[in-house]
């Protein structure tokens, strides 16, 4: 897994689902330092990104009772997503009118995406098509991803 533990502050990156799982489930060993790094970013005036697959993602994780103890009600789960959706810096990165073809080289080049890596290659299609390299994860899945960078705050 490439990852390198800091950032330029003007470096252009998505921050992946399980980063914000961690930052509001206050029971995970890694809650501190993703809050941390949540609020330094919520801060900045500089880009940072999600796609909406990464919101409703977080959004399914949080609230299912068989993943957290204590899981989230739908109602505060969203207004933690709108609280980020109101930090200067944050954007959504969204299909444009190549994504069919960056999809299309995407599955051309790695054609035994399947299962539960097509959920991140949808971010990772976005990501390319976006110009965004590096991607702000604890999970090793994304290094299956030639063009991204990773970047683990708990590395």
């Amino acid at each position: 897994m490439r990852s390198t533990p800091r950032w330029a502050a003007a470096e252009l990156f998505v921050v992946d689902t399980n980063i914000l799982v961690y930052a509001t489930n206050r029971r995970a060993p890694e809650h501190d330092a993703c809050l941390a790094e949540l609020e330094r970013w919520r801060r900045q005036t500089s880009p940072w990104y999600f796609t909406w697959g990464i919101v409703f993602e977080y959004l399914r994780v949080v609230t299912h009772p068989a993943v957290l103890d204590k899981p989230l009600h739908l109602d505060q789960a969203w207004t933690f997503i709108e609280s980020l959706l109101a930090s200067p810096g944050l954007e959504l990165l969204v299909p444009t009118d190549r994504h069919a073809s960056v999809v299309r080289e995407l599955v051309r080049e790695m054609p035994r995406l399947a299962g539960n890596l097509l959920h991140d290659a949808e971010t990772a299609a976005l990501m390319r098509e976006h110009g965004v390299a590096v991607i702000v994860t604890h999970d090793a899945d994304f290094s299956r991803f030639p063009f991204l960078e990773l970047r683990d705050p708990l590395a």
